[in-house]
């Protein structure tokens, strides 16, 4: 059943998995009156002594003394009683030791179990405590597995799984077993037994990270990030800002011949970025945010956040991007809609505009003395 070499075990773990004896034992002395009542299928009161100290293990049925024994299972007379000890009296608990018959297996079966179940939950809460506050960090992991579309990854040397979804991947990349990676912690969270770690490659939060760890103004402060809008594996567009006059925060991210924004494309496998000069003006902003084209003139809608803005002709195209790509992205960065027009398309608008109020103006009759 459970023997001196199991409490020799029971204290192992508790120095190796930090898990607590005292609560392993507790644990397991519940778990063993059960299995013990649903073996033998008895309804009496039992309590299991466990004493490491001794390394013993006492099974106990509970009996309260009674004048006249109505459940044999769970009564005992004063004169039984105090045939066991003298000083027993009408009320009083009677503990009385048994050895449960044919419970070796079960017993053996039900600490395993106890045992593995209480790993499993202590490797949950150091799991949970060491990433808790890792959240919205970047780490290094290698791909261990790929299963059903999830990527099964190793975050660091400490051999903690992590997952990245689906909707975490990057459409243009492929992972294979073994290769090497910085993901982003999206989120630490506890799965009824189990502890899960969401990372991503396609968050924003990714690239954000990247810059931190490559432009040292960024953590010192000096250059703010303000704003980050995606499409993972295509291109990003960073709005960035210098709290001093001194310092040049595009300057600052791209570093000396590129070297510092080519380390985050690296990364990002060839990913295209944009760095915008963050403004207070959100007209200014917005026609920085559609670099590289070039932009004549932004008007907003009043009221609301639509702007509307003019390009060469020229330009319409990339202005606008790929499917829509860049100012797609731009009206992300910003916050606003934005509506992209030709130099020619909104002087023919503003011509038929004028024209429309002209004829309605000929078409008042006004008296004028």
């Amino acid at each position: 059943m459970i023997n001196k070499d199991f409490f020799q075990s029971i204290e192992d773990l508790e120095e190796q998995k930090g898990i607590k004896k005292e609560l392993l034992l507790e644990t397991l002395k519940n778990a063993l009156v059960c299995a013990y009542k649903k073996h033998t299928g008895d309804s009496s009161d039992v309590m299991l002594d466990l004493n490491p100290e001794k390394k013993s293990v006492k099974f106990y049925a509970l009996k309260t003394v009674v004048e006249e024994v109505t459940d044999s299972d769970n009564e005992i007379t004063l004169a039984d009683a105090k045939t066991i000890k003298k000083s027993y009296k009408l009320g009083d608990t009677v503990k009385i030791e048994f050895t449960p018959k044919e419970f070796g297996r079960i017993a053996a079966q039900t600490a395993k179990q106890v045992v593995l179940q209480k790993l499993r939950e202590t490797e949950r809460d150091n799991t949970l405590a060491e990433f808790e506050d890792k959240e919205n960090n970047i780490k290094a992991c290698t791909i261990r597995r790929i299963e059903d579309k999830n990527v099964y990854v190793e975050i660091g040397a400490g051999e903690i799984e992590a997952v990245m979804l689906p909707q975490d991947q990057v459409p243009t990349e492929t992972y294979n077993v073994n290769d090497k990676l910085m993901v982003y912690v999206k989120k630490v969270r506890s799965m009824g037994k189990n502890a899960q770690i969401l990372v991503s490659r396609s968050a924003p939060g990714l690239v954000k990270r990247l810059f931190e760890n490559v432009v040292p103004e960024i953590g010192q402060g000096i250059v703010n990030i303000k704003a980050i809008s995606r499409d993972p594996g295509q291109r990003t567009k960073i709005a960035i800002v210098s709290n001093d006059a001194n310092v040049d925060a595009i300057g600052a991210c791209v570093g000396n011949k590129g070297m510092r924004v080519n380390e985050v494309v690296k990364e990002l496998n060839g990913e295209k970025i944009d760095i915008i000069p963050w403004s207070e003006d959100p007209l200014e902003f917005i026609a920085k945010a559609l670099s590289p084209a070039k932009v004549l003139k932004v008007s907003a809608l009043e009221g609301e956040k639509v702007a509307r803005v003019v390009v060469p002709d020229d330009k319409l195209s990339l202005a606008i991007g790929k499917d829509g790509q860049n100012a797609r992205l731009a009206a992300r960065l910003t916050g606003w809609k934005i509506d992209v027009k030709s130099e020619s398309k909104a002087k023919l608008e503003e011509e038929k505009i004028l024209a429309e109020a002209a004829n309605a103006l000929d078409g008042l009759d006004l008296d004028i003395e």
